[in-house]
């Protein structure tokens, strides 16, 4: 749990970095460490557990992949809970909406947004925590190591590019390449990362 905490943070903080505000951190390098001012990136976050985790693996003698399986199962908790903070703080709220559930946030202006953090909170932690676990109580998953890892990958990376549609962009970045956003286009190449884990465990047995 250290090691994944000093992970998260490192790499949510760099990712953060140079990811969304590199120019501006270019010119204000201090600022990288004025952390409280808020900034951290999913995707930072997730390379630096990563990171941490093969660097605890390696050292305490773990089989990492089997250590990922069991990593994955239970980081959908982790993230539905950030996702209800994001919803409670009013931060990285929806795109302006006219739904029936549509809701006014303080720091969203006037207009009425999608609650985007719900709807990341219920696809990226409660659905996936489901799948996951599930998949995990088969012997077909458990005797591949790197399955389950590729799942919570491949699901991540799927159901954050859905709620992108409904999440407001950035300010500072707004719509990217082919209208798609940062965050979608970072997911790209996580969604490409679980088919394999995938593809490759398929075809492993302990």
């Amino acid at each position: 749990m250290t090691w994944a905490t000093v992970g998260v943070i490192l790499g949510g903080r760099i990712g953060y970095v140079f990811f969304y505000k590199f120019s501006f951190y270019l010119d204000n390098p201090i600022q990288i460490f004025y952390v409280w001012q808020g900034g951290m990136s999913f995707h930072g976050g997730f390379l630096g557990v990563v990171a941490a985790s093969i660097l605890y693996t390696l050292r305490q003698k773990i089989p990492t992949l089997m250590f990922a399986d069991i990593v994955a199962c239970a980081a959908p908790i982790g993230l539905f809970f950030g996702r209800i903070a994001n919803f409670i703080n009013s931060e990285l709220y929806g795109r302006v909406t006219d739904v029936a559930w549509a809701m006014v946030f303080p720091t969203g202006g006037p207009q009425s947004r999608h609650p985007s953090q719900l709807y990341e909170a219920a696809l990226e932690g409660l659905a996936l925590f489901l799948l996951v676990n599930i998949l995990w109580q088969t012997e077909f998953v458990r005797n591949r190591p790197g399955f389950a890892t590729g799942v919570f990958i491949l699901g991540y990376a799927l159901a954050r590019s859905v709620v992108e549609l409904f999440r407001q962009p950035d300010a500072h970045i707004g719509f990217l390449f082919g209208g798609g956003t940062m965050g979608q286009w970072l997911s790209l190449p996580m969604a490409l990362v679980g088919i394999f884990f995938i593809l490759w465990s398929w075809k492993r047995t302990t």
